[in-house]
């Protein structure tokens, strides 16, 4: 009990143990394929499961293999970004008996609407009683702490910010309510993103030298009580429910290793030096 089969990429068959996972978690409720369940391990995850890009300024590269992301996000209990977070939540959430596909989007969160980014983000649509359910553990500082119905125009409340999805055409928005203002987080056409562009969209952001991910120190996970912890470049922020922000800045590299062990778990050998164009000391 507790495992399931997940065929992966090479010709090998990758044993999932949903054991590991909900420790890894400190998960210990329901493992039926309920909205209820839906909610706790979207919750669950992004408070355990630190969002984060170091091994692409490590220049390690970002292995999608099923295997490779269990080995790292789990038993390693490192982070990553999208196509890590999301890929783990997608082999979860089968293994468990959901019927959930990734979908593909462009991350609009801080940037203008005459803007268009490119295609390189995946969350999940999860059907459930005949209504779909939409989740996201991979979009940083704004990732989701509960699922959100697939239903434009209706405010829904999550354990941390409101959100709310809105439709303009074809193109849907994912927004978050920071004090009496909305923001968009992504946008999406509902396309499914198959593995061989989750492949790509993994190759330029990870890659790219105009990808964001090799340009800035990017870490964030949700907390208890509606609080984010975030560390972007030198500036560690934290932010409480109602939004009210206190960030200082991180004075040194060995500053910044304690400050990724002690605030969200990541523990990189000491002499560790990261090195982005955001992270110049």
């Amino acid at each position: 009990m507790g495992q399931a089969h997940y065929p992966a990429r090479r010709d090998v068959t990758f044993r999932l143990d949903l054991d590991a996972y909900c420790a890894r978690l400190g998960y210990d409720g329901s493992r039926m394929p309920t909205l209820a369940t839906l909610h706790a391990i979207t919750a669950a995850h992004t408070r355990a499961i630190p969002f984060e890009n170091l091994d692409v300024l490590l220049g390690r590269g970002i292995d999608l293999d099923p295997a490779a992301i269990f080995a790292k996000l789990v038993s390693n209990r490192r982070g990553g970004y999208c196509f890590e977070q999301n890929g783990l939540l997608l082999m979860v959430l089968q293994a468990l008996g959901f019927r959930v596909a990734p979908i593909s989007a462009r991350v609009r969160w801080q940037r203008p609407r005459d803007v268009t980014p490119p295609r390189t983000h995946v969350f999940l649509r999860v059907e459930l009683d005949g209504a779909s359910w939409l989740t996201d553990v991979g979009v940083g500082g704004m990732s989701l702490t509960a699922a959100l119905r697939l239903e434009p125009d209706i405010e829904q409340a999550t354990p941390h910010e409101p959100r709310r999805l809105i439709r303009e055409g074809t193109r849907w928005f994912h927004q978050v309510r920071l004090g009496d203002a909305w923001h968009d987080v992504c946008e999406f056409t509902l396309e499914e993103m198959p593995e061989i562009d989750r492949e790509l969209g993994n190759w330029y952001t990870s890659t790219h030298p105009q990808s964001r991910f090799k340009n800035q120190l990017w870490i964030a996970r949700a907390g208890q009580n509606g609080e984010r912890r975030t560390l972007l470049n030198h500036e560690f922020t934290v932010r409480s429910r109602t939004g009210e922000a206190t960030t200082r800045q991180i004075a040194s590299p060995a500053e910044l290793i304690e400050v990724l062990a002690a605030e969200f778990g990541i523990a990189l050998p000491p002499g560790t030096v990261l090195n982005c164009p955001g992270l110049a000391w």
